[in-house]
């Protein structure tokens, strides 16, 4: 990949990041699974410093799964 496609790919990968950090802050669901969901989008964060093309697939993932309703065990 270029490093104009890397720009963009960052640039999508952060305004998507964006998104679903407002729609979990949106989401009604107890606090411990707010959290879960926090820690997973914090994670995939982390993983987009050193793989930007892995942390756009699990954002992604994470997004449909917002969208299905799938989440994950409340932290407690």
């Amino acid at each position: 990949m270029g490093h104009d496609g890397q720009l963009e790919l960052y640039a999508a990968v952060a305004v998507r990041l964006k998104e679903a950090h407002s729609r979990v802050r949106a989401l009604q669901v107890p606090e411990g699974v707010r959290m879960a969901l926090t820690r997973k989008l914090l994670v995939i964060t982390a993983v987009a410093k050193h793989d930007l093309a892995g942390a756009a697939r699990r954002l992604e993932r994470f997004i449909a799964h917002l969208g299905e309703g799938r989440f994950p065990e409340e932290e407690r």
